[in-house]
């Protein structure tokens, strides 16, 4: 079996961050997205896997090499643009051959890891194993429809009207069949090949499609309130860490990761949290849940419940939370008059100012 993992998507709902990062590589608990998925099928046995990668291209094969960290062989399949999941098996049609394959979102996170359903269709073998989640609105994902057995009847991507609360989890197990599917598919609405029509048309060929709806933990990470759910998730199973320096008039509480060349002088750190190796910390609270990345500086300040990437700066600043602070960052308190707002945002920010 193969894998093909999808990272080519722009990420527009996480910008003004994704201008200059891909959103595979957004860190949660300081370690990119992308990297959770790429040993989670590492660990289900699979080691060939395509991945397929889009305008950011450099700056994730220069993060992911070629595969060897992770236990993979990575080959790198160029989509000029995201024209849909379907299109991505097109364009890997050569490199997938007459295998199977699994086919991961690079930017979904999923708690337990995708050992069994792997398991379980190499066993089994229908045409097409998806799994599911319910949600509240089902309208926001590719939906699913099951008949009174629990067999799957129906799909349909972003419907006006959802049949169920079955939602489409990043996961999907295809034997060779699929590829005569998609060269079957037309465009949808969204001008893109749907996954979701490729599934349908095994199901109306005859072809055995089945599910597993899971009960575990799964966030699309597509969204500042999802990275930051899913952050805090991964920071639950931390194990306390210090191998940075850490002064006498620190104080660390519950479950806290200080990283070699960290240094934390005159702050409380309430766990869970990370400080990224070389990051300063002084005269400062950092509130749980929160990941400061490598080379950050956070100085005379509070933050909590956040995320702050590599070489941020915060100085002076009384309180931030629930945040996303990008690389190379500065944060500094504004002048105490007149009282204005100065503000240099990207494009498609969101900005809230108490009035």
């Amino acid at each position: 079996m193969k894998a093909l993992v999808l990272a080519g998507g722009s990420g527009t709902r996480l910008r003004p961050i994704t201008h200059t990062s891909a959103k595979q590589l957004v860190p949660v608990a300081n370690k990119p997205v992308l990297f959770y998925g790429l040993e989670a099928i590492a660990a289900a046995g699979v080691r060939e896997l395509g991945l397929v990668v889009g305008d950011t291209h450099a700056e994730i094969e220069a993060a992911v090499g070629d595969g060897s960290a992770f236990g993979l062989q990575v080959t790198y399949l160029r989509q000029e643009a995201p024209l849909g999941l379907a299109h991505a098996v097109l364009i890997a049609r050569d490199y997938l051959a007459d295998d199977d394959f699994v086919m991961y979102l690079g930017d979904n996170f999923i708690v337990g890891g995708i050992d069994g359903i792997v398991e379980r269709f190499g066993r089994d073998r229908p045409a097409a194993q998806i799994m599911l989640t319910r949600v509240g609105d089902p309208r926001q994902f590719g939906v699913a429809e099951l008949d009174a057995s629990g067999r799957v009847v129906g799909l349909e991507e972003k419907p006006a009207e959802p049949k169920s609360d079955l939602a489409l989890v990043g996961v999907y197990l295809f034997t060779p069949a699929i590829h005569e599917a998609v060269a079957e598919l037309k465009p949808s609405w969204r001008g893109e090949l749907e996954i979701t029509d490729a599934i349908q048309w095994l199901i109306e060929e005859g072809l055995r499609v089945e599910s597993d709806v899971i009960t575990g933990y799964w966030k699309d990470t597509g969204n500042v309130a999802d990275m930051l759910e899913v952050n805090r998730l991964v920071l639950e199973s931390l194990e306390t860490r210090v191998d940075g320096r850490v002064d006498g008039a620190s104080e660390l509480i519950g479950r806290v990761v200080v990283e070699p060349g960290a240094v934390v002088e005159r702050s409380r750190i309430v766990g869970p949290a990370v400080i990224g190796p070389g990051a300063r910390v002084s005269g400062s609270y950092v509130g749980p849940f929160t990941s400061i990345a490598a080379d950050c500086v956070v100085s005379g300040s509070e933050i909590e419940y956040s995320i702050v990437l590599p070489r941020a700066s915060i100085s002076g600043v009384s309180r931030i939370e629930a945040s996303l602070i990008g690389h190379d960052v500065e944060v500094t308190p504004a002048p105490a008059a007149p009282r204005a707002h100065r503000l240099v945002l990207g494009d498609h920010s969101k900005v809230q100012i108490s009035s």
